[in-house]
């Protein structure tokens, strides 16, 4: 009696609940499609805002590096620079240089001409905090690459 008790209860609440989360479900559909769009000057401003954080630590510059990084774009020179100076804050000079690998190796890319143009821009900030470019520690020429047979 249980048994037929509960398959009747279960089919009862199934064929009265579907058609609440059919229209509760296109509901939502529709109020999420009014999200505003976020402008150019917007993300500037928001991801600059996140890195001059005085209470970041190494584990958000990571997270918003790699955030960054999974974007289809390449970050503005400002950007770049409120991260190398919280790279600086928090004394990890390594983490400023594989950021700077990972833009160089992003805009090489794109065009050979936007990483000059960037180191262009953010050399100010990278002369003040102390921190080398790739090229100036050699990482732009690996020791052991032996010559490509094409150079021969």
């Amino acid at each position: 009696m249980a048994l037929l008790f509960r398959s009747t209860l279960i089919q009862l609440l199934t064929k009265t609940t579907r058609p609440m989360l059919m229209t509760m479900a296109s509901t939502g559909r529709r109020n999420m499609s009014s999200h505003s769009k976020e402008t150019d000057e917007e993300f500037d401003q928001r991801w600059k805002a996140y890195f001059e954080r005085p209470n970041i630590d190494g584990w958000d510059i990571r997270q918003g590096i790699n955030h960054m990084n999974r974007l289809d774009l390449i970050p503005e020179p400002e950007i770049i620079s409120a991260c190398l100076q919280a790279c600086r804050r928090v004394n990890d000079h390594s983490l400023a240089v594989r950021y700077l690998e990972a833009i160089r190796y992003k805009s090489n890319a794109v065009s050979k001409e936007v990483w000059p143009w960037i180191l262009q821009e953010i050399r100010p900030t990278l002369n003040q905090l102390g921190v080398s470019a790739p090229e100036d520690l050699g990482y732009d020429k690996p020791e052991l690459a032996l010559k490509s047979v094409d150079d021969m």
